[in-house]
């Protein structure tokens, strides 16, 4: 799905909260997408590290856990939310945080 947009790459993928963080130091991407539900840490704990480490890069948290976690987020330094059962809405939170520079492919431009 993110790979569909000609503007966007995705440059690394995780199997587990450590390996995310040990990847967003490395690549040090422009944002970060993340589970709550991953291994070793989940994906609050994996955000706090990721901010420690990397003060200014957006987080989207995307789990089906969106309902319970609503209160949780900004304490974890989590830019957005975005529930499992609205795909569409991630693109639109992705693109919300990197900005503007052009429509999503597929979607009506504001």
């Amino acid at each position: 799905m993110l790979e569909s947009q000609p503007s966007w790459e995705v440059c690394g993928e995780a199997v587990n909260g450590r390996e995310a963080v040990a990847k967003a130091v490395q690549l040090k991407p422009d944002l970060v997408v993340l589970d709550f539900a991953m291994p070793q840490l989940d994906g609050l704990k994996t955000a706090t590290e990721i901010r420690a480490l990397l003060p200014e890069l957006p987080i989207v948290m995307f789990s089906m856990y969106a309902a319970q976690l609503k209160q949780e987020v900004q304490k974890h330094g989590i830019s957005c939310l975005v529930d499992k059962t609205e795909s569409g809405a991630l693109m639109i939170a992705i693109q919300e945080l990197l900005g503007p520079e052009e429509p999503l492919t597929g979607q009506p431009s504001s």
